[in-house]
């Protein structure tokens, strides 16, 4: 039995796994493409950029698209610094914060039990669905009720609510056994101390995921300083270089190359923090439907 278990599930190479890498390998090489190209692409001089047939892989790499993008963005009132440190803010707090909110509501749904739980529950299911655009009006509306309109606290909260995240780490908490939670409080220890004791230890995988969709969610987002910002100097990177890029593609060619740095430099923190936490990203992913 134990001989057919490492051959069903080998530890090291076996000749056995030949016929999966034969699959898996050339899936990988064309899903890792796009990454390549827009990595190429960034780097490519004017005369590449708008070639025809496009060439995929950049002949005379040059970083004048970079340099124009810099020059450029310090001629504006607000220095291009100014967005990347709202941007890092923004994403820091909002990625702590909603960590903070999706462990202890999943705790709650999870080990509590209290009459609405079952809506709530319903609820954030039903969330899954509506895609932001859907609820950007009545996202306006609340905002402006509560008088955020240009105030910073406006990229912050409307993202802390993440119904997958919530989703994600209740899936997790609900493999905590009910018997070690009832134990600890037994002994006297406080929902706080079950969370960042018990349930934190044991949802790490999901936690880092949350992480990384909100993190994504965050940096990448220009509604908040599109519909609710007017001050310039709290808007986001983001929607600058969006903003900038359109302006400039409209202007010059040169625009082009500026474009395409600008899509580098968003994508890179993407791509960074998920090649480093792929594999909890994976485990959450396999565990987050099984109870």
């Amino acid at each position: 039995m134990k001989l057919q278990g490492s051959r069903v599930n080998p530890q090291n190479f076996d000749r056995s796994q030949i016929k999966f890498y034969l699959i898996l390998l050339p899936l990988a090489l064309f899903m890792i493409l796009p990454v390549v190209y827009i990595i190429n692409h960034a780097f490519k001089p004017l005369d590449e950029l708008f070639m025809f047939p496009p060439r995929f892989i950049v002949q005379k790499p040059t970083l004048d698209n970079f340099m124009m993008l810099w020059q450029a963005a310090s001629t504006t009132g607000v220095p291009m610094s100014r967005y990347l440190f709202n941007s890092l803010v923004v994403s820091g707090l909002t990625v702590v914060l909603n960590m903070l909110i999706v462990v202890a509501a999943g705790y709650a749904l999870s080990k509590k039990k209290f009459g609405i739980k079952k809506h709530l529950l319903d609820i954030n299911q039903i969330a899954l669905m509506f895609v932001p655009i859907a609820v950007s009006i009545p996202r306006y509306l609340i905002i402006q009720k509560m008088g955020l309109i240009n105030n910073f606290a406006v990229h912050i909260l409307p993202l802390l609510a993440m119904p997958v995240g919530l989703f994600l780490v209740k899936q997790f908490i609900d493999q905590v056994p009910d018997s070690l939670v009832e134990a600890a409080q037994i002994d006297g220890a406080s929902d706080f101390t079950i969370i960042t004791k018990i349930i934190m230890p044991v949802i790490t995988p999901a936690m880092a995921t949350v992480g990384i969709l909100t993190f994504q969610a965050v940096w990448n987002s220009v509604e908040s300083s599109n519909l609710f910002v007017t001050d310039e100097s709290i808007k986001t990177l983001a929607f600058y270089l969006n903003a900038f890029t359109d302006r400039a593609m409209e202007g010059s060619i040169a625009g082009a190359g500026m474009a395409a740095a600008a899509g580098l430099i968003m994508f890179l923190p993407n791509l960074i923090i998920f090649i480093f936490m792929q594999s909890k990203v994976m485990n959450t992913m396999s565990h987050s439907g099984i109870k």
